[in-house]
């Protein structure tokens, strides 16, 4: 084809499909470089954005590894920029690559209790004794109730729901809960204090549910309440009740932490409540739905790999102190 041809060709395609005739060009030159063939795709360039020199990503990465220079407690995207000279944007790329994520932070803290090792293999979620009930036994104190100040909006497409950060409170309730690991139901009862005897009370309540014959192994943390001497005089009077207390700094070892959990961000976090009393049967009718659908407890850690994460923990520990 000749030149006629050719500016007759680019003059029909840019009138077709909108292009520019720079474009259609490069179009034509491909056509008759490569062929068909060199259509198919789009051609390969440079990036626009320089690659970053190696030399500052080490020396960012090395860099989020220590304390910032000014008075702060973390490093953010723009304080490390210009520590390191580079734009915002590369920084976050730099700790999306090397998994680094200095704006977040996870509680944590190690028992220092000698018999640990032994609480935790102690094997009763994994394989309870024959012929027993195994309850995971604890409190959720201080549950208020409480109403907004002013009402919050609702939810719509593009906006979270909103709720204001100060409100009225009306008194506190305690929940006294056991969870059967064996089907997941739980028991529980709400009291007004949170003493020996309001824990008496349930433990009367839950001997009397538990069918007769069955031994009774209870899972707990160290709370005062449930080392009382009224307590181990209540213990002796009933012997089939056996007591396993949780370790020191240990007590996500008890399951019915979960249930907490779950009543706490699905009911109590956002609920509003006008009265102690309203609160109490929002809890009730709560427990009722999940006895009503409960599913056995799964231990499914390995013991193994959480002793050797507590040696670990101990070990950079003492590298510090």
């Amino acid at each position: 084809m000749g030149i006629p041809g050719w500016f007759a060709g680019c003059e029909s395609i840019v009138h077709e499909t909108g292009k520019s005739k720079t474009c259609v060009w490069r179009w034509q030159e491909r056509l008759a470089a490569e062929a068909f063939e060199g259509l198919l795709r789009d051609k390969t360039r440079p990036s626009r954005i320089k690659k970053l020199d190696p030399a500052f990503a080490q020396r960012a990465v090395a860099l989020t590894m220590e304390p910032p220079l000014a008075e702060a407690t973390h490093w953010t995207g723009a304080a490390m920029a210009d520590a390191a000279g580079v734009s915002v944007s590369s920084v976050r790329r730099i700790w999306r690559a090397h998994g680094l994520q200095p704006h977040r932070g996870r509680q944590f803290k190690l028992s220092k209790d000698p018999e640990f090792v032994d609480k935790l293999r102690d094997g009763l979620y994994v394989d309870p004794p024959a012929h027993a009930v195994v309850l995971s036994v604890d409190e959720k104190s201080q549950s208020r109730p409480s109403i907004a100040r002013q009402p919050g909006l609702p939810m719509k497409k593009g906006r979270a729901g909103t709720m204001t950060h100060d409100d009225k409170r009306h008194g506190t309730t305690t929940l006294l809960a056991a969870m059967n690991a064996l089907d997941g139901a739980v028991i529980g009862h709400n009291m007004q204090r949170h003493r020996h005897q309001e824990f008496i009370r349930f433990l009367n309540a839950v001997e009397r549910a538990v069918p007769a014959g069955k031994t009774i192994h209870a899972i707990l943390d160290n709370y005062a309440a449930h080392k009382h001497p009224a307590v181990r005089q209540w213990l002796a009077r009933h012997p089939r009740w056996i007591f396993h207390f949780t370790r020191t700094s240990a007590s996500w070892l008890n399951a019915v932490e979960g249930f907490f959990a779950t009543l706490t961000k699905r009911r109590l976090k956002r609920g509003v409540f006008r009265s102690v009393v309203d609160l109490q049967a929002a809890i009730n009718r709560l427990l009722e739905g999940h006895n009503a659908n409960s599913k056995p407890f799964q231990w499914v850690a390995d013991p193994d790999k959480i002793i050797a994460a507590v040696k670990r923990g101990h070990q950079v520990l003492d590298s510090i102190l």
